[in-house]
Parts: structure tokens; C-alpha cells; sequence
């Protein structure tokens, strides 16, 4: 796999009002237009479940569940879904304590062993400063308008 699809990227290109929809439809067509494999890890599909079907107040999409049935299914179609393992969990166990990971970070560390485990070195994301401490370990994060 090349790279590893963020949250953020899939739930922007599903949300009809977000001025971000372009760009990541975009950068996913233009990525495997030029052959590159794309994936997802299991958690970003649990969490776009989260956000998609969160109530529009509660900053979510406010989708129902058939509808986010429908999308992960779409996803599903076309990245492939990377199998959780026990190495996925020690390298996690790895990076939080040497890179002093707290709180909601933990999620984004999450990924990155996700990665690791699996030999994954880009992640397409809106969220590039979230992923920078990581370079050290040779995770690239790429925004889709870099694409």
C-alpha cells in the first residue's frame, strides 16, 4: 500500500457542504488514477461511522445508518481495509511512550503503527500537523491539495 486514507479525508469527501469536498474526491481520484494502493485502517472506518451518523449539532453528519452503511460499503469498494493485528498494537504501545502521546492523540498514533505494522508510509490527510512527530519514524503526512 502507498497510503493510508485519514478520517478526515473520507468523512470531507461525503459532506455536501464542506468546502474541503473537491479537493479530497480529487486527490483520492488523481492518487489512483496514478496507481497507487489506498487504504483504510479499521478505525477510520469506525470513526467516520461516529461522525457521519453524530447529530449535524453535535458536529457530526447527521447521516442515518443505512446511508453510512451505504458509504462504508462505497469505501470499502475501492481502499483497501488493512486486517488488525498484534503488531499493530505493540508498535502503538511503542510510539505513544517514546513520543509522549496524551489524550485524544492517541487515535493518530493509532494509525501510525497501523501503518508501520503493515509497511504504509504516506497518509493523506487534513490534518498534516498532526502527524509531523512522526516523520522520524518515516510516516509521511500529505494533504489532498498537495496532490
Amino acid at each position: 500500500m502507498d497510503y493510508l486514507v485519514d478520517t478526515n479525508v473520507l468523512l470531507r469527501a461525503i459532506a455536501a457542504a464542506d468546502q474541503s469536498r473537491i479537493v479530497a474526491r480529487q486527490a483520492i481520484r488523481t492518487l489512483l488514477r496514478n496507481g497507487a494502493d489506498l487504504c483504510v485502517a479499521p478505525q477510520n472506518l469506525v470513526e467516520f461511522w461516529c461522525a457521519s451518523t453524530r447529530p449535524a449539532k453535535d458536529n457530526g453528519l447527521g447521516k442515518t445508518v443505512a446511508a453510512t452503511d451505504r458509504y462504508c460499503c462505497f469505501i470499502e469498494s475501492f481502499l483497501a481495509v488493512l486486517p488488525e493485528t498484534a503488531a499493530v498494537f505493540a508498535e502503538w504501545r511503542s510510539l505513544v511512550v517514546a513520543h509522549g502521546v496524551h489524550g485524544k492523540q492517541v487515535y493518530d498514533a493509532r494509525l501510525v503503527a497501523t501503518m508501520k505494522a503493515h509497511a504504509i508510509g504516506k497518509i493523506l490527510t487534513f490534518n498534516v500537523q498532526d502527524f509531523t512527530r512522526y516523520k522520524d519514524v518515516g510516516v509521511e503526512a500529505v494533504h489532498p491539495g498537495m496532490v
